[in-house]
């Protein structure tokens, strides 16, 4: 199959950004991702190297099909209309994996049951045999989506879930998934690190999970080198050639990479969890390139790690859920922050931590915080800069969203109506600013309680979103406060398509004095944005108002209607907005007053 093809790579929640930087670097085009992936077209042997190479995905999928379904009678006529034969025979063993989401369908075992009528119908009646089912270890994996009554019908070209390296024996009683494991890596900059010589420690490594990826990342080793299956394999269309030739290339990389691996180390109070790591590590190829000990968190580093050059801590501690007790989690939880600035005041940490009552009590101030998911756990990864604390408590302003917004969690019922009301909203206020040659406005202003933002559209040569959270009531718990904050910005990025870093949060609270006017920061961009037919320059990160007040536009026009031929006084007149309005009306004159130098 040499046409460009159509795929979706899917990912954990919090991962997306990283497997779409991944699969452009392997040559995919169009990547997009989206709440639980990347789609991404190309050849088939760019889906080849994703399931040989990415590190973060957990499927392939290669789209066949995309059609209505509103009944189940609709939805076994698209799959019967696929010409399954040219994909597997009858003498195949299959299974179909079923997902729904606001759909008329709403099991997915009855779902995934009219599928598999539709292909096996189509074989008896061609073939006068059918396939049979395999759960366990399909020769094809058929993935069908229903989303708001429309299907995505796919093959799985992954067979058994990419984090699967084939290296684990066991796992240990709560094991951190391969992907996840990799994706903490990399958000903790190792990469880098490994590339400037540094070393890396996991000093509680259970089951060795993050030592082996990170020895398998700085030895330039593909992940899926190890697996003995993949889903493309049983499939008529497989390209055995091309997948050789990668192997073969994946296999010289590995064998230079290894030549030059830097000092990795993984420790463990527990002796049996080392020697599970031993053998994992030695089924990736890596027993001799990995120094795994039975160390305690109160030990010093070894000389074997030289603690000072550069180097990364990054580890997993329990959550209090599957494994130990929030009661031990605390003074653990202190000890890992007491052995980062004894052992190792030079080098970066990252923790991923799952519990977020006792995470405090590491006394380090995280320089970072990515929101993910281990399984159905709730994370916060914690990048810590070496010699930083916590901060006092403060509520004031930030010119930049608190952290990436997750993507893929399962979005609350709360998040799901915010994004309807701004759905609504759009609808609504952005056919008027078309009209009017309007590029500001406000989509949203407290609408719904729970929620309590301002959020405004600012479109210039692109579109830019000012969000301004009313600092909640004391009572309100900061975690559930902090929580629907992610939930909005992430709605406010779904639902107006809109990156990260065009997306400015920023805290308001009663204002005392001149602190309504102080400066958050120092970036000194400006935007030119339209209103009226006028132009105005807005700043959108430096202080808590950007420079053209959104609510006083209807005061504006009629200040332009009064003013013909009378002199215009602008009182506390900000950056001037009405001045410009009242010249453009007709006015004689113009006075503007403000306390503020800059303003003026």
């Amino acid at each position: 199959m040499k046409q460009p093809l159509t795929f979706f790579a899917a990912a954990p929640a919090g991962l997306e950004g990283l497997l779409e930087g991944e699969i452009r670097a392997m040559g995919g085009h169009n990547a997009r991702r989206s709440r639980s992936g990347v789609s991404f077209s190309g050849r088939l042997e760019t889906a080849y190297r994703v399931c040989l190479w990415s590190r973060t995905a957990g499927r392939v999928l290669l789209k066949l099909a995309e059609f209505p379904a509103p009944t189940p009678d609709a939805l076994y006529a698209g799959v019967r209309s696929i010409r399954w034969r040219e994909h597997f025979s009858p003498d195949d063993t299959m299974v179909v994996d079923f997902t729904t989401s606001g759909s008329r369908i709403t099991h997915s075992r009855f779902g995934a049951l009219k599928v598999k009528d539709a292909v096996v119908d189509q074989f008896r009646e061609a073939c006068g045999i059918r396939p049979s089912i395999d759960r366990l270890n399909p020769a094809i994996r058929i993935n069908l989506f229903l989303l708001r009554d429309r299907a995505v019908l796919s093959l799985d070209l992954s067979g058994h879930s990419l984090h699967r390296r084939g290296y684990r024996t066991g796992g240990g009683a709560a094991p951190l998934k391969e992907n996840l494991a990799a994706a903490v890596l990399m958000f903790a900059g190792w990469p880098g690190t490994a590339r400037a010589g540094g070393a890396l420690l996991d000093p509680m490594c259970g089951s060795g999970t993050i030592p082996i990826e990170a020895a398998l990342m700085a030895g330039d080793v593909a992940p899926g080198l190890l697996r003995e299956y993949f889903g493309f394999q049983g499939w008529k269309g497989h390209d055995p050639e091309t997948w050789e030739r990668l192997v073969e290339e994946a296999r010289a990389r590995r064998d230079a990479g290894l030549e030059r691996l830097p000092r990795i180390m993984g420790c463990d109070t527990d002796g049996a969890a080392i020697k599970e790591a031993a053998e994992n590590a030695r089924r990736a190829g890596l027993g001799d390139t990995i120094r795994l000990e039975r160390r305690s968190l109160g030990e010093p580093l070894p000389p074997f790690l030289r603690p000072e050059g550069p180097g990364l801590v990054v580890t997993n501690p329990p959550y209090g859920r599957r494994l130990g007790n929030t009661e031990n989690l605390g003074p653990l939880y202190a000890r890992v922050g007491a052995f980062l600035r004894k052992n190792a005041p030079g080098w970066r940490a990252a923790v991923l931590a799952g519990n977020r009552r006792v995470e405090q009590g590491i006394g380090l101030a995280p320089a970072r915080v990515h929101p993910l998911y281990n399984g159905p756990i709730p994370c916060r990864l914690l990048i810590f800069k070496p010699r930083t604390r916590f901060p006092a408590r403060d509520a004031a302003p930030r010119a930049r969203a608190p952290g990436p917004v997750p993507s893929t969690a399962p979005p609350s019922p709360g998040e799901r109506m915010l994004a309807n009301r701004l759905r609504k909203n759009l609808r609504h206020f952005g056919r008027w600013a078309r009209r009017s040659e309007i590029d500001c406005f406000r989509l949203y202003d407290r609408d719904i309680p729970e929620y309590a933002m301002a959020v405004d559209i600012y479109r210039g040569e692109k579109l830019w979103v000012h969000v301004q959270e009313y600092l909640p009531p004391a009572r309100v718990d900061r975690e559930k406060a902090e929580t629907r904050r992610f939930e909005a910005l992430r709605a406010v990025r779904e639902v107006l398509d809109v990156p990260e870093s065009r997306i400015f949060f920023k805290l308001r609270r009663r204002q005392k004095g001149n602190a309504q006017y102080r400066r958050m920061a120092r970036e000194a961009r400006f935007f030119e944005v339209k209103e009226g037919g006028l132009r105005f320059r807005v700043n959108l990160a430096d202080r808590l108002d950007t420079g053209l007040f959104l609510d006083h536009r209807e005061t504006r026009e009629l200040i332009r209607r009064m003013a013909a031929g009378k002199r215009f006084l602008n009182l506390f007149g900000y950056t001037g907005t009405a001045t410009v309005y009242a010249a453009h009306g007709g006015a004689t004159r113009t006075t503007t007053v403000d306390l503020s130098g800059t303003h003026l």
